[in-house]
């Protein structure tokens, strides 16, 4: 979700601004992916690098997330969305971390969208995470005896399917450190809208020009027309 910095300075406007009217873009993409049918989606909120952001901006996006937790929760509990939060939470107070313990036990047992927040996610922390999980399940493996399959099994939302397509907005054309395992074989998709003016027909875009896609995973064309 990038560009709300961006949307902000083009208006004169404290960068602040553009992550409130991010937030907004956000509830857009949440309802019309559950209209499209999307059965899972991931944001890219908070990355392990943004902590690198001015003091007064993190802090500001901290207070953004803590009260997102307090009071959009239960809109979407009521709309059957179930939420999931991956990343490192200990970069988070106890506040916040309380509050993603409630919110993911409020909506575990919903069966509609299943939305995950990035929040202090990085893909290499991510893998990294996952071989000591794998380690410390298998104490007595060696690593020469890790596998794919194996380590697939400990890497973040490992029980959801493996995410189809990317968006990046903003114009970016980069992964930025996200999802990098699981998204082996994504399409990825690129617009230059900034985030804040993302909604249903940004979004309607990017799943035709998914739709037109081939996608072969490792065999000829010939092969999969032959599926």
């Amino acid at each position: 979700m990038d560009g709300n910095g961006r949307w902000a300075k083009k208006r004169l406007l404290p960068r602040f601004i553009g992550h409130q009217k991010g937030l907004k873009a956000v509830k857009r993409t949440i309802t019309h992916c559950a209209k499209r049918g999307v059965k899972a989606l991931t944001l890219f909120a908070f990355s392990t690098e943004n902590w690198r952001r001015p003091k007064d901006e993190v802090n500001k996006l901290m207070s953004m997330f803590l009260t997102a937790l307090q009071k959009e929760v239960k809109k979407l509990n009521d709309n059957n969305v179930q939420l999931r939060i991956i990343g490192d939470r200990s970069g988070f107070s106890q506040e916040i971390q309380q509050h993603i313990e409630q919110a993911e036990a409020l909506t575990r047992e919903n069966d509609g969208l299943v939305l995950n927040i990035a929040a202090n996610y990085g893909g290499q922390w991510d893998i990294v995470e996952a071989v000591k999980s794998w380690q410390a399940a298998n104490p007595d493996k060696s690593v020469q005896e890790l596998s794919v399959d194996e380590l697939g099994q400990y890497i973040a939302n490992a029980d959801l399917p493996l995410p189809d397509l990317l968006i990046r907005t903003g114009g970016e054309q980069r992964i930025s450190n996200f999802l990098i395992w699981q998204m082996a074989y994504s399409e990825l998709y690129f617009t230059d809208a900034l985030w804040p003016d993302f909604g249903a027909e940004e979004l309607d875009k990017a799943i035709d020009s998914f739709a037109k896609r081939e996608r072969r995973f490792g065999r000829t064309s010939e092969q999969v027309q032959q599926c």
